[in-house]
């Protein structure tokens, strides 16, 4: 892989802050887009299904909210 001299100082820069070494950090920073690509693939499947098969109105859960929120005293 190879890195421009502006992201090596950059990182250097954070790696010596966060007392990692450069490798590491590029670790963790693909560690984390690759969890947040994964993510967003299990939310846009989420959204997906609720499209497919929209959540029905539940009679008695809107009364339950709507006597909860009565109960609160704002």
């Amino acid at each position: 892989m190879q890195l421009n001299d502006e992201l090596v100082a950059l990182l250097d820069e954070r790696a010596t802050r966060s007392g990692r070494s450069r490798s590491a950090l590029i670790r963790e920073a693909i560690a984390q887009y690759l969890a947040n690509d994964l993510e967003a693939a299990v939310d846009a499947r989420i959204v997906a299904a609720y499209e497919r098969q929209p959540q029905e109105r539940d009679h008695w859960s809107e009364i339950a909210a709507r006597e909860a929120i009565a109960a609160d005293p704002w």
